[in-house]
């Protein structure tokens, strides 16, 4: 190995990034280039131009990142923030596989000691199998995600764990997470009209704040379903903490063999994203058929436009596997489809951005927690989670919208 690694990567990268790195690039080796006061990358061993050479771009990058062949100095959202304007001042896209950077990319590759066969995936990537959407499948790839741990999500989530965008009415010091998730439960409440007597089915209901909420707040009788047995769980434990026995049934159940509708009002937040391309309809349909005639159906849900529906490949590959998300007139047209009048839509994409701040917030405060509790690869991966999804929804890439449905009632 020479002493010159660092200026080889940056050599072969010129072309890729437009110009000088936008990064201070330091290696194992002691090599070092870059601009200084630019944020700090440190390629840490060999693995990690071997990942790279195995799986270029985001997946490479993430799985060395998670793994600490690769990381970054100080705040890990401050340098994404850098390298996502970098790309737009400089015009970049994609990268193309030109004979001289294939040839650039073997000079490294040989000058690091990384030729070989592909490092084994991090442990905390997701292994799913079965068919695609499938029960089987999903089960799976929900349990992979949400059954991680009810004590780590509480490091990061407000008290009643509400895991979707909350609603931001105020800009006071003094109004924080907690206060939004109530406001954004309450505005679903509102827009559902939900009152003493009636029924709730609660589709995807996480951790329980909303059919908790409504039982507890509006007097109605909720079904919460979810695939994930810790979830239930968890909310089990806070019905009988709350009184709430007999108000409030949660099932380990797929949206698809719903038995009992229909029901006076369905809200389903921010898990139509898991269900599918090919099976939303399918989904569409199970809210149309679980509300009456004259019923309200809300849906929270994140949408995104162009290439990497399911997010890219970090979060396909360790977050959420299967997810599927479209440009929101995509979704209103399924909706419609199934039979809904669409009664209004309000984009919360700025809710997000203030949300996922307050959550990354809570993560680095609680950090050494969560590696005592989940190890430091764990902690890696959603420290990566968040900062991503933050960055994705602060600069447009990504939104999330109410959507308000009815079931028309039959004419005459």
């Amino acid at each position: 190995m020479t002493a010159a690694l660092a200026d080889t990567i940056a050599e072969v990268l010129r072309p890729v990034v437009g110009g000088e790195l936008p990064v201070r690039l330091v290696v194992w080796d002691g090599s070092e280039t870059g601009p200084s006061g630019a944020p700090v990358v440190r390629l840490n061993s060999p693995d990690a131009i071997r990942r790279l050479l195995w799986a270029p771009g985001e997946l490479g990058a993430a799985q060395a990142y998670v793994t600490g062949e690769l990381d970054v100095d100080g705040d890990l959202n401050s340098t994404l923030e850098h390298l996502w304007k970098v790309v737009r001042d400089r015009g970049l896209s994609g990268i193309r596989p030109t004979p001289a950077l294939l040839a650039g990319v073997g000079r490294i590759a040989k000058t690091a000691g990384a030729l070989g066969a592909p490092p084994p995936p991090p442990a905390s990537q997701a292994r799913v199998r079965a068919r695609l959407h499938s029960l089987m499948r999903d089960r799976a790839a929900i349990s992979h995600h949400y059954d991680l741990s009810n004590d780590f999500y509480a490091l990061i989530l407000d008290p009643q764990m509400a895991y979707s965008s909350g609603y931001w009415t105020d800009s006071s010091p003094g109004y924080g997470l907690e206060d939004a998730q109530r406001d954004k439960l309450d505005l679903v409440c509102q827009k559902l009209g939900l009152a003493p007597g009636m029924r709730m089915l609660d589709v995807g209901c996480g951790w329980g704040s909303l059919s908790l909420h409504a039982a507890q707040y509006c007097g109605v009788d909720v079904v919460g379903v979810t695939l994930s047995v810790e979830q239930k769980a968890f909310i089990d434990a806070r019905i009988r903490e709350r009184g709430l026995e007999g108000r409030v049934e949660i099932r380990v159940q797929d949206y698809r063999e719903i038995p009992d509708g229909p029901f006076d009002a369905v809200a389903s937040l921010e898990m139509g994203e898991h269900v599918g391309q090919r099976n939303y309809p399918v989904y569409a349909a199970a809210l149309f058929g679980n509300v009456r005639p004259g019923g309200r159906v809300l849906v929270q849900q994140m949408s995104r436009n162009g290439k990497h529906p399911g997010g890219g490949p970090f979060i396909e590959s360790f977050i959420a596997p299967d997810m599927h998300m479209r440009p929101v007139g995509e979704t209103l047209g399924f909706l419609e489809d199934a039979g809904f009048e669409i009664q209004g839509v309000q984009g919360m994409r700025r809710d997000y951005v203030r949300t996922l701040e307050a959550w990354y917030a809570r993560f680095e405060e609680n950090h050494d927690a969560a590696v005592a509790m989940m190890g430091e690869e764990i902690a890696r991966v959603w420290r990566l989670y968040l900062v991503g999804a933050l960055r994705s929804f602060a600069e447009a890439r990504m939104g999330v919208d109410q959507i308000l449905c009815s079931r028309p009632e039959p004419l005459g």
